[in-house]
């Protein structure tokens, strides 16, 4: 199991910049080892200035063969895709809409659909055969970008949950009772066997939560981002100092 690495920006537009490099990296790894770049992407305030950076940039986005890049995404609201709270939503307006993508290459979750369980079967047999998995095998993804909440959240992955246990599917419905919805996402195993992890934390209200997961003990019921442990790749956690505040204390 890879160490984690920990990275501590002066502030938030550090971290996006930080962030947009690795991007930039395990992008240009990927085109030279494979020829494509297979990423995931998060919703969030703190992915969607990596993603403004990425789109504004011209020597960052001059680095990334567009056209050979499969864009996915961890988790997804049971919303339309045009609606505010959608996480394709904002790629697509910050990013992908500013990109010479190719829109057969933009795989996004059917938020839409009324059933949330039927979406999750959708997404993994979109997974499934982009991947040509065979029974039991997991995807590999090049790059796997998540965010964390205030409460340890990460992905759709929400303390007490049952999404928390799962083992056998790659995507599923996950009831929040918090937010009193269900979400479609993604399971630990799957970002779990990721070539690269970034997590993307930003913000004071965040502090308490990094230390517990980062310095605490395992309570990952209670602090999801604790599931996330690739088993054979890199795991970079990538935090600004106000998010990083107590991990001295």
């Amino acid at each position: 199991m890879s160490d984690r690495e920990l990275l501590i920006l002066a502030g938030a537009n550090e971290l996006f910049r930080c962030g947009a490099e690795e991007f930039v990296r395990i992008a240009k790894d990927s085109f030279e080892d494979r020829g494509v770049f297979n990423v995931v992407l998060s919703g969030g305030s703190t992915p969607r200035g990596l993603f403004s950076l990425l789109a504004a940039d011209e020597a960052l986005r001059s680095q990334v063969q567009w056209r050979k890049t499969n864009f996915f995404w961890g988790d997804e609201r049971h919303v339309p895709p045009d609606h505010p709270d959608s996480n394709f939503r904002m790629a697509n307006e910050v990013l992908l809409s500013k990109l010479a993508a190719d829109s057969k290459r933009v795989w996004r979750i059917k938020g839409e659909i009324e059933n949330t369980e039927t979406a999750a079967e959708e997404y993994e047999r979109t997974l499934i055969g982009h991947f040509h998995l065979a029974d039991g095998q997991l995807p590999r993804f090049d790059l796997v970008l998540l965010g964390m909440g205030p409460d340890g959240h990460t992905a759709s992955l929400f303390p007490g949950t049952k999404a928390l246990q799962e083992q056998e599917h790659l995507v599923v419905s996950n009831w929040v009772g918090k937010f009193d919805t269900d979400r479609i996402t993604m399971t630990a195993r799957v970002f779990n066997n990721a070539a690269n992890i970034v997590f993307l934390v930003s913000g004071e209200d965040k502090a308490p939560a990094l230390k517990s997961v980062l310095k605490g003990p395992s309570e990952p019921e209670q602090l999801p981002a604790q599931l996330i442990r690739p088993v054979d790749g890199r795991l970079l956690w990538l935090v600004d100092q106000q998010a990083a505040r107590l991990l001295q204390a």
